[in-house]
């Protein structure tokens, strides 16, 4: 509820038409969408790194902003999805520390209610992010194995399928890719990762910082917009490649939110200043790093997951590996086009 009046304040308090409600706003997240993809590295597939695929991303990342107003049960599920309010102790408000979240949704819900709060107040972003990364790595490892099948198989009508497949896969991980990318775009922006959203709350506030309820508008949208629109700066500042090689991408989604958590501080200290204004070249720098660090981790966590994808068993009952498909031992064809 406190997210859904924030975006009310922010939309009838902002009346460029660029500011967003929430979010990073499309400047921010098309950017962010797009670098990720340019920067891809040669090891990934072809198709990711063709000519377009990195706008279409672009725009796909901007979806789950596009996509609000829906209606009531699919906004209050997935709003809270763009957030983690970790408070001053490192908690998600009491609940479970960000860097020992619990392993599923389902025990995450429950230490929260234990806490006397739940995952629609405290926001669920790590666990979005997961679930899309998670997403990606099937996604990969399908493909590889329809690459494989096509290859080894002599009849025609399976080669034929396989190859539209291949095809139809292609671009659902496009799609997967853009959409999920608003989640890890999200995570960059100090205001997704903080319980101290949207000025710094009723509670102690022993530096005097804001508590204008603008302040996340006026940061993410009205100050956003001219550094996002600057590319090849954002690009400049991306940090060098650092995948992980891990099958579990949650360990790095809680260090990426803790490492953005700590920004919050320096965000309200910069509005307290004035340095983070328009036109202001601290303000600018800090904003351009925030967009940077996030297309950073959309490219890294994409090698991730195609990494991942290679060491994936495939199919169920019984389940093959990726060799099996390539050296003819398995026929994943039941499990392709259907066992039923």
């Amino acid at each position: 509820m406190r997210r859904l009046l924030l975006a009310a304040v922010a939309a009838a308090v902002v009346a460029a038409p660029a500011a967003p409600a929430f979010a990073w706003g499309a400047y921010g997240h098309r950017v962010i969408g797009e670098l990720g993809v340019q920067t891809l590295p040669q090891e990934v597939p072809a198709f990711l790194r063709a000519k377009g695929v990195d706008v279409t991303v672009g725009e796909y990342a901007r979806e789950l902003d596009r996509a609000k107003g829906a209606g009531r049960i699919h906004d209050t599920d997935r709003d809270p999805a763009h957030f983690a309010d970790i408070d001053d102790n490192g908690r998600l408000l009491g609940g479970p520390l960000l860097t020992a979240l619990p392993p599923t949704r389902k025990d995450y819900e429950t230490a929260l209610r234990a806490a006397g709060t739940d995952s629609w107040q405290a926001g669920y972003l790590p666990y979005a992010m997961v679930d899309g990364w998670q997403q990606l790595v099937k996604d990969f490892n399908i493909w590889r194995v329809l690459v494989a099948a096509e290859k080894v198989t002599k009849d025609p009508a399976k080669k034929r399928f396989y190859r539209l497949d291949r095809a139809r896969r292609e671009a659902l991980i496009v799609r997967d890719i853009g959409v999920w990318a608003h989640y890890v775009g999200d995570a960059a922006q100090p205001l997704h990762a903080t319980d101290h959203y949207n000025g710094w709350g009723d509670g102690p506030n022993p530096n005097g910082f804001s508590t204008a309820r603008t302040v996340h508008a006026d940061f993410e949208g009205t100050l956003t917009q001219p550094v996002a629109s600057q590319p090849a700066r954002v690009r400049a500042a991306m940090p060098a490649m650092q995948p992980c090689d891990c099958t579990d991408i949650l360990p790095r989604t809680t260090a990426y939110l803790a490492q953005t958590n700590s920004k919050t501080v320096p965000v309200y200290q910069m509005f307290k200043d004035k340095t983070l204004s328009l036109g202001n070249p601290q303000g600018e720098a800090f904003i351009n790093e925030r967009l940077a660090v996030g297309s950073a981790q959309l490219r890294d966590m994409i090698v991730d997951a195609w990494r991942a994808s290679a060491t994936m068993r495939f199919g169920y009952r019984p389940d093959m590996t990726l060799q099996d498909v390539e050296s003819g031992k398995a026929d994943p064809w039941l499990d392709l086009y259907g066992k039923d």
